[in-house]
């Protein structure tokens, strides 16, 4: 078990005018199991970091005490387990019970006792590969579940999740809560950051509602507070059990396709499938985690190739895979499934403008661009911030913008609206639903059952992960 008490606690990350977390007054007493609410850019992600002693002193500006069990964070780190909102960021290994052992192993836990954990581990967060498999080999959702693996093989008197199930089909997230829900017993203490409210609250008995630009709004048990405050926290984008959201269907049909694909395949990484998408729609592809939906958006996105089957777009008789940069960018924009890989600049603006610069826009227009953006994703005020200090939500939208600011006309994005709290995912919803009204044509993979419901056209389910044929082994 583990206690956590902050008091007037801060942190501004360096190079930023506001700061992430301010004024900050709470306890977490042994053995209690917190969800903590509040819109995105609140801090959520930031405070959880801070209590796993993961915010370096040379990184920002600190303010006031944090600590667990008395002790500074960074001194506390072996009482600790936490898992990220991007868990590919935290495999370290080449193969999946390595990584899952590598933790155990740095922690001094006796070598007759690694692997049964590791084994243990993997089946409660239903990780259904040998002990062997690359970790390179695994879909966002399968690395999210090896890394909650490989926190859980520690036993943590303090386990901290940040959006565990974000990238889960919806199987995979029942499992992933069935398995914290083994491990919240009075020896363990959990904070957990869910946009998920409905699905996380059978696991917490007390909610913690942030104040973006400082403080606690909100702290209780969970029928209160959404008794008191619910209709205000979803006026301000927190996603509060009961509230629905209308569809938003396309005013008439597509007529003809950007992009066609005819029975394409990766070997080990997608069955061959065929899928098109045209002016005016926006095409979901769904299915659970492994079954190739991230490798389908690459290739429909024109950066990797086949093993087989053809993809035709724009009437060029060459694949995506072999035009240009340039032409490409102009053609089809992509958003990946991790936003932080496709950022290459320290700041937001320069994010945005580096797109329209390599296609030869005036700086004038580029200005103008940029300005659009920054406004219609609401990242105006993070204009001058480095792309990698911002909040979930807030990196989401900014890879999102930038593969807007070329004006493709076919859109290709992996979990558009992973990190969103309710207002930001309306309003990314709304931008895609008008950029649709425009004739553009968008491809969405997605595990985001609202967001079919509300905005899809079609949907285009794969089929369930080709079987491993090796079994598990406790030893490697």
């Amino acid at each position: 078990m583990s206690e956590v008490r902050l008091r007037d606690f801060g942190w501004r990350h360096a190079g930023r005018r506001a700061w992430a977390v301010r004024g900050l007054d709470l306890d977490i007493r042994h053995g209690e199991r917190v969800l903590l609410l509040g819109p995105s850019g609140a801090g959520k992600s930031t405070l959880l970091a801070a209590l796993a002693g993961l915010l370096a002193e040379d990184s920002g500006e600190s303010e006031g005490t944090i600590e667990i069990d008395g002790l500074d964070p960074r001194k506390a780190r072996e009482r600790v387990g936490i898992v990220f909102q991007d868990p590919q960021t935290q495999l370290v290994m080449a193969r999946s019970g390595d990584d899952v052992a590598f933790g155990c192993e740095n922690r001094g836990v006796s070598a007759n006792d690694i692997w049964p954990r590791v084994s243990d581990a993997l089946d409660r967060v239903g990780f259904r590969y040998p002990i062997n498999r690359p970790t390179t080999a695994l879909s966002g959702g399968e690395a999210q579940r090896l890394a909650l693996a490989g926190v859980l093989a520690l036993r943590p008197g303090l386990l901290l999740l940040d959006e565990p199930t974000a990238n889960l089909d919806p199987a995979g997230a029942e499992l992933i809560r069935a398995a914290v829900a083994r491990v919240t017993s009075p020896e363990t203490t959990l904070i957990i950051v869910e946009h998920r409210v409905a699905e996380a609250l059978e696991l917490v008995d007390r909610v913690v509602v942030l104040e973006p630009g400082g403080g606690v709004r909100a702290d209780g048990a969970p029928e209160v507070i959404f008794a008191a405050y619910g209709d205000k926290l979803a006026d301000e984008g927190v996603w509060v059990p009961g509230f629905s959201t209308a569809p938003i269907k396309a005013i008439s049909k597509a007529q003809n396709d950007f992009v066609r694909a005819e029975h394409i395949s990766v070997t080990g990484r997608l069955a061959p499938v065929s899928i098109g998408a045209g002016a005016g729609e926006l095409v979901a592809v769904t299915g659970p985690n492994g079954a190739g939906k991230s490798t389908l958006a690459l290739l429909l996105g024109g950066l990797i190739a086949p093993d087989s089957g053809r993809i035709e777009a724009f009437g060029d008789r060459r694949p995506p895979h072999r035009w240009r940069a340039a032409a490409l960018t102009q053609r089809i924009g992509s958003v990946f499934q991790n936003p932080e890989h496709q950022f290459v600049t320290s700041r937001v603006s320069d994010e945005l403008a580096l797109g329209p610069r390599r296609v030869g826009k005036t700086p004038e227009e580029v200005r103008r661009i940029v300005g659009e953006l920054l406004e219609r994703l609401r990242l105006t005020k993070l204009a001058a911030a480095n792309p990698y200090t911002l909040s979930g939500g807030e990196a989401r939208r900014l890879s999102v913008a930038t593969a807007l600011a070329t004006a493709p006309r076919l859109l290709v994005l992996d979990e558009p609206t992973f990190g969103q709290d309710r207002r930001t995912w309306q309003e990314l919803v709304d931008l895609l639903a008008g950029l649709r009204a425009e004739g553009h044509g968008i491809v969405a993979v997605t595990h985001d059952e609202a967001f079919v419901r509300t905005i899809a056209d079609r949907t285009v389910p794969l089929g369930e992960p080709a079987p491993d044929p090796l079994p598990r082994r406790l030893r490697p």
